[in-house]
């Protein structure tokens, strides 16, 4: 149990990162066939995809992106350990590397 535990927590930070690199702003727009970098302020935020694409589109970016840093950051810190703290900053260094 112990070394389950030690693996979950040692992968934790890198799913993480894996899915704070994740743009949703870019990925849903492009679903429906927009480069959202090419309309309006050319940002991939939530705001950017809102004016353009609707209130939908831009709530689904917005939970999440929410959701991609909140919920591996809860699971750690549910699991009783310190490591929730690095598992949300590599989330968040997970967005940033996306943005370039």
């Amino acid at each position: 149990m112990r070394r389950a535990l030690l693996l979950v927590l040692a992968t934790l930070p890198l799913a993480a990162f894996v899915l704070g690199s994740i743009p949703f702003g870019l990925v849903l727009p492009r679903l429906r066939g927009v480069d959202i970098r090419n309309v309006g302020s050319g940002n991939i935020g939530a705001t950017n995809v809102l004016r353009s694409q609707g209130k939908g589109m831009g709530a689904a970016v917005l939970l999440l992106d929410l959701a991609k840093g909140l919920l591996p950051t809860l699971l750690a810190l549910r699991l009783g350990t310190p490591i929730g703290a690095a598992t949300g900053a590599a989330s968040d260094d997970g967005a940033l590397s996306a943005s370039g």
